[in-house]
């Protein structure tokens, strides 16, 4: 009789404990479906977040510090200035001079335009180095020659 007790006795513990970890929802390791449908409910509350976004279009002072910023990650060469900033039917288009390679003295640097193109989101699309130059030389394209 003591085995029949013994197997009773481990048959109620392992109720019991199946008992308690259903109640427990900290001891439940799978979500339930509910828990599933939850993250998809964020995900339609993003989407309405991500059109509206889209409406809502960056500023030129906004684009104008995004693209020197990636331009800078681009190339590896910090934006000094802007010399030339437009909005076109596509998005954007600047001219954007950066430090080539500073010397001593400063005059003798290495500048150069690059020509960037960014999207209507300020995405930079493309760009191109249009001209190299002297910090201290005048341009004879741009001084009238």
């Amino acid at each position: 009789m003591a085995m029949s007790n013994t197997s009773s006795t481990s048959n109620t513990h392992r109720s019991q404990k199946s008992r308690t970890s259903q109640k427990d929802p900290a001891s439940q390791k799978n979500p339930t479906p509910q828990d599933a449908d939850e993250p998809e409910t964020g995900r339609e509350s993003s989407g309405r977040s991500r059109d509206e976004a889209a409406r809502s279009r960056p500023t030129p002072m906004q684009v104008l510090r995004h693209a020197r910023d990636q331009l800078a990650e681009l190339t590896g060469l910090e934006a000094e200035s802007v010399s030339s900033f437009e909005r076109t039917e596509d998005g954007w288009a600047l001219e954007v001079e950066v430090l080539e390679m500073a010397r001593v003295p400063d005059t003798m640097s290495l500048l150069a335009s690059y020509q960037v193109e960014l999207d209507a989101d300020g995405e930079l699309t493309g760009y191109r180095r249009v001209r190299r130059y002297e910090r201290g030389r005048a341009d004879a394209r741009r001084s009238g020659r």
